[in-house]
C-alpha cells in the first residue's frame, strides 16, 4: 500500500524528543512516529476488549457499576490491612 504524506505540528521540544530517540535507534523520524501510532492503536484496541470483556462479565452476573466500585474498593482495603 502506498504511503500518505501528512502534515502534522510539534512544540519545539516534543519534536526535538521524537529526533533524539530516532536517532538513537537508528531510524528516522517517520519511522519512529509510524511505530508509535501502531502501538498506540493496538494498545487501545487491547483495552476496548478488556472493557468489553468487563461489560460481559458484569451483565452475566447482573452487576451494575456501583457494585463493581464496590467490589474493587473492598479489595484494596482488605490488600491494605486495617488501618
Amino acid at each position: 500500500m502506498a504511503a500518505v504524506t501528512v502534515n502534522i505540528s510539534f512544540q519545539p521540544d516534543l519534536l526535538a524528543s521524537i529526533d533524539a530517540e530516532a536517532a538513537k535507534e537508528a531510524r528516522n523520524r517517520s519511522e519512529l512516529l509510524r511505530e508509535a501510532a501502531r502501538l498506540y492503536i493496538e494498545r487501545q484496541r487491547r483495552w476496548d476488549h478488556v472493557f468489553s470483556l468487563g461489560d460481559e462479565a458484569t451483565r452475566a452476573h447482573g452487576l451494575s457499576e456501583a457494585d463493581v466500585a464496590e467490589q474493587i474498593a473492598a479489595s484494596r482495603g482488605e490488600r491494605r490491612g486495617p488501618e
